[in-house]
């Protein structure tokens, strides 16, 4: 028995939440940048939502795939990790608000 810890659980660890989806749960399909940085997020039924509405909506379980992670008191959005790269949320294109 080895006392290293599971590199593969380090992203699982990092979240702060992970909500559970509920059936009509949407999948985000694309970011709202600004200047780089992630300002919000576009669902798949259309709507935009900012990054705090992202955030509430996903607690509620109103968003699948995501987990709340938090920086610097800040909390945001991040993939839960599977084996797919492609639907990262870094991997998603950018709309404009």
């Amino acid at each position: 028995m080895s006392d290293q810890m599971d590199l593969s659980k380090l992203p699982m660890m990092a979240m702060k939440d992970i909500p559970e989806p509920k059936a009509d749960a949407q999948k985000i399909t694309a970011l709202v940048k600004e200047r780089g940085r992630i300002t919000g997020y576009q669902l798949a039924d259309g709507r935009i939502l900012n990054k705090e509405e992202g955030v509430q909506l996903a607690k509620q379980g109103g968003i699948r795939g995501v987990g709340i992670a938090s920086r610097n008191g800040n909390e945001y959005l991040k993939s839960l990790p599977d084996e797919t790269e492609d639907n990262n949320l870094g991997m998603l294109p950018s709309v404009k608000q």
